[in-house]
């Protein structure tokens, strides 16, 4: 791996590493907006279903943040690691993201368990919601172990050369949940029950097969047990990476909790039903970005950690064209065919569509504009400049949404929360261009030119140091 992250063609290694990374990205979005399109069709209680996962978004979110904590900050530190030649530090960067699963798990656990009704009144359920949403909710809560460790499972599978095996895994669980969401909702009637309980199932099977496959795979690294003993200085650089991305879904939790509430006084149930759905189109529309940003990291970590800037910078260039093209692409489509996008959700409530549609239009204004931020983010990441990745996380979903979405909906009712997430774009838009140029430029001149890339006894001399 590490000889062909020094040597193949940038663009070549973008498509290995992240057409993969965009499959189980895609994947593990479908695990969520499968769950709302099976709810919001179940008969007589649809949109109120709905309504209830829709209070449980923020819940969802923090599990994400945690997962990404982990899963981001132990496979960035693992690429440069192998890219400084030190396998066996990232060996135990393996196990330690392990054990930091369920040192985090448990205590979420138990605070779920305990405190249900009031989180989710919190996060801005009403009383005729919250059953619902509680149904959900603790079912969910009972398996944020493996729900975490299967988030991480994906990032540390691609960040040991194997991304094409981290897609199957995520397209297998995927496909799973499909199933028994099927069986548990319709077939044994389980309801809102039998979503949470398909996708915890489906999250156990991703953990099973990727600890197969780092004991027994064809893996560069190895699990062991020993390496499972808390080592808080590993520790400390897996939280270092993995933070900007556990901020960023942290603050996207807020948002949610804040939107949540306005929409409840402002739009009701209906309007809650009609932003879980919104939501679970921006994700599908996301998500490729999210697994582009992916496949480049341990691209950009390794070429940066061995100091081939070139290649660290090509490969930026080229993902933010690919993503300015996907998300303008997912753009069109939405301004186009909104009410086709969300009457899967809907349950066929002509009124649920058109509040829906309205929203999601507003919402998706500036759509294609957002990738500098997204993936300024992610570069900072995979260079380990961890205070700039938190900056340009902060910025959109912190520094600038939350004191528009706190501000807006009482001024302009619901169209204040549709418009809040645009202007907060077109802003952090701005400002991550000019700070990632700015470090761009910032990078020193020196790396291996063409003549040293065609020389295989320095690319061995590099990659692997006597």
């Amino acid at each position: 791996m590490s000889t062909e992250l020094a040597t193949q063609p940038v663009g070549k290694l973008l498509i290995k590493y992240s057409i993969p990374a965009i499959i189980a990205m895609m994947v593990n979005g479908l695990y969520n907006v499968v769950d709302r399109i099976f709810i919001g069709n179940i008969p007589g209680v649809g949109e109120l279903a709905i309504a209830g996962l829709g209070i449980t978004l923020p819940l969802m979110t923090i599990l994400l943040a945690f997962g990404l904590l982990i899963g981001i900050g132990a496979a960035a530190n693992i690429s440069l690691r192998l890219g400084e030649g030190k396998g066996d530090l990232a060996e135990k960067i393996l196990g330690n993201a392990g054990v930091m699963g369920i040192m985090i798990g448990i205590p979420i656990t138990i605070i779920g368990l305990l405190f249900s009704n009031q989180i989710l009144l919190a996060f801005g359920a009403s009383e005729a919601s919250l059953p619902y949403a509680k149904e959900y909710m603790d079912i969910i809560t009972i398996g944020t172990v493996p729900y975490i460790i299967a988030i991480s499972v994906s990032h540390l599978i691609r960040s040991d050369g194997n991304p094409k095996l981290s897609a199957i895994i995520m397209a297998g669980g995927c496909a799973l949940n499909i199933i028994l969401d099927a069986i548990f909702i319709f077939g044994l009637e389980m309801g809102i029950r039998g979503a949470a309980l398909a996708t915890i199932i489906a999250q156990m099977g991703t953990v099973f097969w990727g600890l197969l496959y780092f004991i027994k795979g064809n893996s560069n690294l190895k699990f062991h047990i020993s390496n499972m003993k808390p080592d808080f200085t590993i520790i400390k650089i897996i939280l270092a990476i993995g933070v900007a991305p556990f901020t960023l879904q942290l603050a996207t939790s807020c948002v949610q909790i804040i939107a949540n509430n306005a929409l409840r006084a402002f739009g009701g149930d209906s309007a809650i039903a009609a932003f879980a759905t919104i939501n679970s189109i921006m994700i599908m529309v996301t998500m490729p970005v999210i697994g582009v940003n992916q496949g480049a990291q341990p691209i950009i970590g390794f070429n940066y950690g061995a100091k081939q800037y070139n290649r660290s910078t090509q490969a930026f260039k080229i993902c933010i064209i690919a993503i300015t093209i996907i998300l303008s692409i997912g753009w069109l489509l939405i301004q186009s065919f909104p009410n086709i996008l969300v009457r899967p959700f809907s349950g066929n409530n002509p009124d649920l569509v058109a509040l829906t549609s309205n929203g999601l239009r507003k919402y998706s204004t500036v759509l294609p504009v957002i990738g500098i931020t997204i993936f300024g983010s992610t570069y900072m990441q995979a260079i380990g400049k961890a205070k700039y990745a938190m900056l340009l996380s902060l910025l959109r979903q912190v520094i600038l949404l939350i004191p528009l979405m706190l501000t807006l909906p009482y001024i302009f009712g619901l169209n204040g929360v549709w418009f809040s997430q645009p202007i907060a774009d077109s802003i952090a838009a701005v400002v991550s261009a000019i700070i990632v140029i700015r470090e761009i430029r910032s990078i020193p001149s020196a790396t291996i030119n063409e003549a040293d890339m065609e020389a295989p006894d320095k690319i061995t001399e590099l990659v692997d140091p006597v």
